[in-house]
Parts: structure tokens; C-alpha cells; sequence
């Protein structure tokens, strides 16, 4: 298992645990504080987290699909198509809400990328 692997593996699993921040622990106070959400904006942006949360997952799920699928060519593909929503997801989501999300979610994808181009 080289580093592009581990590199990989880490950004979906990262996008797994935000869907299950945003879906399912929404309302919890340590993810009100990871989001900087306070409690009385918790429950008019439940929905709206929990629709994120389920586009994360699908990111999760392109990232493992692209790690293990039994043609390494098209598993490539495919990581570097989810790799690259990623950056482009971090890139838009640091400008219209948080800037960190550009260091904590598009840097991980774009090390990844990087690793696997190389």
C-alpha cells in the first residue's frame, strides 16, 4: 500500500465522516462548533446540512469506488474525477462560507491528486 493510497483512502474517509456530521449529528454541539453553526441555527440548517452531508457521502463513495475498482486504469479515473470535485467543492466552499474548509478539505485532495499523478 504506497503513499497515494493512504493519501486517497484518508480524503474518503474524511467526506464519510462529514456526511455523518452534517446528516446525522447535525444538532450535537461539537459539530454546531466544527461548523461554527450556533444553537439557534442549528435547526433551520438541519436540512440543509443533511444535503450536503448526503453529497460528502457521495464523494466518499466515488473516492473507495475509485480505490478498489478491479480495473487499476479506471480506478484511476475515477479518483482523480472525485479528487478533483473535491478541490473544486473546497475551493467554492471557502469563498461562499469558510475559508478553512479550502485547508481542511481541499489540501488532503490535492496532495491526493497530486500522489496519484505523479
Amino acid at each position: 500500500m504506497g503513499i497515494q493510497f493512504v493519501l486517497v483512502l484518508l480524503v474518503a474517509i474524511e467526506h464519510a465522516y462529514i456526511l455523518v456530521l452534517e446528516k446525522f449529528l447535525w444538532t450535537r454541539h461539537r459539530t454546531l462548533r466544527v461548523f461554527g453553526i450556533t444553537k439557534e441555527e442549528d435547526e433551520n440548517t438541519k436540512v440543509m446540512a443533511a444535503n450536503q452531508g448526503l453529497y460528502n457521502g457521495f464523494l466518499s463513495a466515488g473516492i473507495f469506488w475509485g480505490l478498489i475498482h478491479p480495473q487499476p486504469d479506471i480506478g484511476l479515473q475515477v479518483q482523480i474525477f472525485f479528487l478533483c470535485c473535491v478541490i473544486t467543492a473546497a475551493v467554492y466552499g471557502s469563498i461562499t462560507f469558510k475559508k478553512s474548509i479550502l485547508l481542511v478539505q481541499g489540501l488532503p485532495a490535492a496532495l491526493a491528486l497530486i500522489a496519484v499523478l505523479a
